[in-house]
């Protein structure tokens, strides 16, 4: 059984919402992640060619398993948007850094008229939890973002939380590990109100497969070059992109 009747950050909310969580062998993980799943929300998995049992796993335990056969961060995470149904959509790392328990918190910010897409900040609870070469990667990012957008943000993580509705509105494209950010850029192009507040970052369970060298930081890097440089996002009445469907299990 899965979910935990638990809002570190005072709220009362009670608004639905559906958790995003992309997974590459996260089986070490996925029973912790999971066990802090807010209390009535859905956990979405979106596996993404899993080895190790990932997706049974979290099958087993109540998760509902999206399979996105399309490697990448941004493919995963599109997926779940896809198949998210709930007003409010979060979205979260599947490696035990960051804590599920903690959204509700930012869901009533955005319920309360306060923000309409609220970011996590990453506050390291250990000296091995944000290796140098990520944290020189996110410092990079966050400037060119506020060169490109105004936004003056100090994380681009990512633990978030919007309107399901919202989101589906900025069309995102971006397939990679550009995904996050291209979501921030395209919010505050279409006005909306981007705001972080403060989360423990906890060392990861196993090894990462996107940033856990300079070269994959890197790489990420240019990806997120690449959303900085692309046009302004199309207007909400344009017609989304088709991403193909990903098959849904429970």
């Amino acid at each position: 059984m899965i979910g935990v009747n638990e809002d570190p950050t005072g709220s009362t909310a009670s608004a639905r919402a559906d958790l995003v969580l992309p997974c590459l062998d996260e089986a070490e993980a996925l029973p912790w992640v999971l066990g802090r799943l807010p209390e009535g929300w859905r956990a979405i998995v979106v596996d993404n060619g899993s080895t190790d049992g990932s997706a049974d796993l979290a099958r087993g335990l109540g998760a509902t398993v999206v399979h996105e056969s399309r490697r990448g961060f941004g493919a995963a995470c599109h997926a779940g948007l896809l198949a998210a149904t709930a007003p409010y959509v979060c979205f979260c790392d599947c490696d035990g850094s960051l804590d599920p328990a903690l959204l509700p918190g930012f869901v009533a910010r955005i319920a309360a008229g306060e923000s309409d897409l609220v970011l996590g900040r990453r506050r390291p609870q250990s000296r091995g939890a944000w290796p140098a070469h990520a944290r020189a990667g996110n410092l990079a990012l966050s400037r060119m973002l506020r060169s490109r957008t105004g936004l003056r943000l100090r994380d681009l993580g990512p633990m978030r939380a919007a309107r399901r509705e919202a989101l589906l509105d900025l069309h995102l494209t971006d397939r990679r590990s550009g995904y996050p950010l291209e979501m921030v850029v395209r919010a505050a192009d279409a006005g909306l109100r981007v705001t972080e507040t403060d989360v423990p970052y906890l060392a990861r369970t196993g090894r990462s497969k996107v940033t856990g060298t300079w070269r994959g930081t890197w790489q990420a890097v240019r990806d997120m070059r690449a959303v900085l440089n692309a046009p302004p996002a199309p207007s909400a009445t344009s017609p989304a992109p088709s991403s193909g469907p990903a098959e849904v299990t429970r």
